[in-house]
């Protein structure tokens, strides 16, 4: 089987002989990672621009911060953020992606040019975004979710972190297809980090694999979250912040590459770039 093959292909977006790279832009003043650095439109599109000249293959542009405890931003304040940089980025020759959980903000972003729709909650926040992405016939990330962000971290008690969410992937895949979303403009997630303790997302990552037998391709997006400052942290000792925590990301990048990986979505472009081509070349060679 060839990697290409192996990876898996999504209608609507080209095609890499290799894992790519999503580059986020956060426009946001409470990310964990990045909070207000790209927060004004321009800052955000220029940012975007540079993760492309790094290596980045696709940008994902969000609004809204979900990191664990955060509350939720209200729907016109989510478009004035978005939308400008993704009409920006797309004028630009830019794939961009949009990470939004309203089917409102799915739909104006497609028509500034989002050309994927990277939903956390893989269409259970909103009712409307299914329908909306159908019509709209763009890729569609379906993310492992146990619910919104104030609460999650009480969902992450699972007897079997890898059947349990194999399991309930399966299930929102059938939903998301049965709601008029075609097989091949699906891509999964297994959300490290959403409603997961460091274990649950080392164990997912350990069974990427396993994953892999959805039979979609697979998006990974590990980067600076918990997890890392835990197994950086070491037995006693305090996790590094959020940005010091880009060269584990490119390791697991690498690792998510080598395991099949479709795409690895990343704050910091670079290094992932290189990882993810040094992992083409290692399996190039073992032809």
């Amino acid at each position: 089987m060839s990697t290409l093959r192996g990876r898996g292909t999504v209608e609507g977006l080209p095609e890499w002989d290799r894992c790519a790279v999503m580059g986020v832009v956060n426009v946001t003043p409470d990310s964990f990672s990045d909070g207000g650095r790209w927060f004004d439109t321009t800052t955000a599109v220029k940012h975007g621009l540079d993760l492309v000249a790094e290596g980045a293959d696709l940008v994902d542009v969000g609004g809204e911060s979900t990191r664990p405890g955060a509350t939720r931003v209200d729907e016109d304040e989510e478009l004035r953020r978005v939308v400008p940089v993704v009409r920006g980025l797309a004028a630009e020759g830019v794939a961009v992606s949009v990470d939004t959980m309203r089917a409102s903000v799915a739909e104006q972003a497609v028509a500034a040019g989002a050309v994927l729709v990277n939903d956390v909650s893989g269409g259970l926040a909103d009712p409307a975004m299914v329908p909306a992405v159908a019509a709209a016939r763009v890729p569609f990330v379906v993310m492992h979710w146990r619910g919104f962000s104030e609460t999650m971290n009480s969902r992450a008690v699972y007897t079997d972190v890898v059947a349990e969410v194999l399991a309930e992937l399966r299930a929102r895949m059938d939903a998301v297809i049965a709601g008029g979303i075609a097989p091949e403009y699906l891509v999964v997630d297994p959300g490290l980090g959403f409603a997961k303790q460091a274990g649950h997302d080392l164990a997912l990552l350990a069974h990427l694999p396993e994953l892999r037998s959805l039979g979609r391709p697979l998006l990974v997006a590990a980067s600076r979250k918990r997890f890392l400052g835990h197994v950086l942290a070491g037995g006693e000792g305090s996790p590094p912040p959020a940005r010091e925590r880009d060269a584990a990301t490119a390791a697991v990048s690498a690792i998510a590459a080598h395991q099949g990986a479709w795409a690895v979505r990343v704050h910091e472009v670079r290094a992932t770039a290189d990882a993810v081509r040094v992992a083409r070349a290692v399996e190039g060679a073992a032809r």
